[in-house]
C-alpha cells in the first residue's frame, strides 16, 4: 500500500518518513499509557476488572518466561516481552479502526504493522537483545559453542539465524495484518454492510494470535540466549 511520506534533509541526506504510520504507532503508545495510569492509580487488594486481566496476562507471559529460563532471567527480561505484546495486540487491533473515513492526500491510516518497517524494527531491537545478552552470559561462546568440526558447522548455522530470526519475525507479522486488512477492504468494496463482519471478527483473533507468536518466539530467542549450556 502507499504511505503519506514526509521527507526531511538531515546533514545533506534525504530521509523519508512515513507519517501515517508514525500517527498510528503514536496512537498506539497513547492507548497503553493511557490504560497504564488508569490501571495504576485504582489499584487494590480486591482487584477491578481492568487490573485483574492486566494481571492475567502479565501471569501467563511470566510463567511463560520461567518454563524457557530460570526464575531471575523470566523476571528480568518479562518487561521487555509484556511490552511487546501489548503493544504489538494493540496496534493490530488499531487496524479494525475505519480509519478510511479520514482522507489524507497520500496512502491512509491503518495498522501501523503493516508497516514492514515497523516490524522490522522491533524484529530488530529483539535481535540486539538477545544478542547483547547472549554475549554478557556466554561472552565469545554465543558465537562459538566448540572447536569441533560440529561445532564449527553449529557457529554457521548459527551466524545464519542470526539474520533469518529477525527477517521472520518481521515478515511473518507484516505479511498476516497486511493481507487481513487487504481482505477485509476488499469486502468492504463488494458489500458494506454484512460480508466484512465475520473477516473483521477474524482479524480480531489474528491480530491476539500473531502478538503471541512474536511474544512467544522472542521469549524462545531470548532463553536459548540466555540459558545454560549442560
Amino acid at each position: 500500500m502507499h504511505h503519506w511520506e514526509a521527507a526531511l534533509n538531515i546533514a545533506g541526506r534525504e530521509l523519508v518518513f512515513n507519517m501515517d504510520t508514525l500517527l498510528t504507532m503514536w496512537f498506539t503508545m497513547g492507548i497503553l499509557i493511557a490504560i497504564a495510569l488508569l490501571t495504576r492509580r485504582n489499584l487494590s487488594l480486591v482487584p477491578t476488572k481492568l487490573q485483574a486481566a492486566g494481571e492475567g496476562i502479565i501471569n501467563y507471559f511470566v510463567d511463560i518466561a520461567k518454563s524457557n529460563m530460570d526464575e531471575k532471567e523470566a523476571m528480568k527480561h518479562s518487561p521487555l516481552l509484556l511490552t511487546l505484546f501489548f503493544f504489538i495486540v494493540t496496534a493490530n487491533l488499531i487496524g479494525q479502526i475505519p480509519w478510511r473515513l479520514i482522507h489524507l492526500q497520500q496512502g491512509e491510516l491503518a495498522s501501523p504493522n503493516n508497516d514492514i518497517n515497523m516490524t522490522a524494527a522491533m524484529a530488530i531491537i529483539v535481535s540486539i537483545y538477545y544478542i547483547y545478552y547472549g554475549l554478557k552470559k556466554k561472552k565469545l561462546k554465543f558465537f562459538f559453542p566448540g572447536f569441533t568440526l560440529d561445532g564449527i558447522i553449529i557457529t554457521l548455522i548459527d551466524f545464519l539465524e542470526l539474520f533469518v530470526r529477525p527477517f521472520s519475525l518481521a515478515l511473518r507479522l507484516f505479511a498476516n495484518i497486511l493481507a487481513g486488512e487487504m481482505l477485509v477492504v476488499t469486502f468492504i468494496g463488494m458489500c458494506a454492510y454484512f460480508l466484512p463482519l465475520p473477516f473483521m471478527l477474524f482479524e480480531v483473533f489474528v491480530a491476539l494470535v500473531q502478538a503471541l507468536v512474536f511474544t512467544l518466539l522472542s521469549t524462545s530467542y531470548i532463553a536459548l540466549a540466555v540459558s545454560d549450556e549442560h
